[in-house]
């Protein structure tokens, strides 16, 4: 019976053991480069220039999306997301901005990509905001406390999405939710 204890025990350290050097403790998992996301538009946790602010609702940007750069995504990357977010809008929240499809070979996006054509040119697909129009609508909250905006970009793990142009971006959400591999994300503010 003594030795069954033994036994279980060594399985026991065994097994504690190898959860410790798994792949997350291997050398390749710790040197690998960390999935960023900049720009050169925006600064995280900062105020949002008012050229990144919608045009309408008494808001008076430009309505220009940000110029986004991100680098290290993950080795099996096939295609690119972006979003952009209101996390302090009244639930469930407010999407500013949702793309889809973005070739892996392209490691940023120009601002004013949205408008300018480019996003098309490049084959990316884009949402319906939820002001209720195709691309990149800014940030415009309601007097009061500023908001909090998420712009995120994801790696892909595949350019086979059930997404069209103009459809909500709460469905691109899910659909890059599914597919993605890893994500980058800065937070900016905004208020009026």
């Amino acid at each position: 019976m003594p030795f069954r204890g033994r036994r279980a025990a060594a399985w026991v350290a065994i097994a504690t053991l190898g959860i410790g050097l798994g792949p997350a403790a291997s050398p390749s998992a710790l040197s690998e480069p960390s999935f960023t996301l900049a720009s050169t538009d925006l600064q995280q946790g900062k105020p949002i220039d008012q050229a990144f602010v919608y045009d309408k609702n008494g808001c008076g940007g430009k309505n220009r999306s940000p110029q986004l750069q991100w680098r290290d995504a993950p080795a099996a990357t096939k295609a690119f997301a972006v979003t952009m977010f209101d996390l302090d809008a009244p639930a469930p929240g407010w999407w500013h901005w949702a793309i889809a499809v973005i070739p892996a070979t392209v490691r940023s996006l120009p601002t004013n990509a949205s408008a300018s054509g480019f996003l098309s040119g490049i084959h990316a697909i884009e949402a319906r905001n939820d002001y209720d129009s195709n691309g990149y609508g800014g940030p415009c909250p309601p007097p009061g406390k500023p908001h909090r905006y998420v712009i995120t970009v994801y790696a892909l793990g595949t350019t086979d999405l059930r997404l069209a142009a103009g459809r909500p971006a709460i469905m691109f959400d899910h659909e890059i939710g599914a597919a993605s591999l890893g994500k980058a994300s800065i937070t900016v503010i905004y208020g009026r």
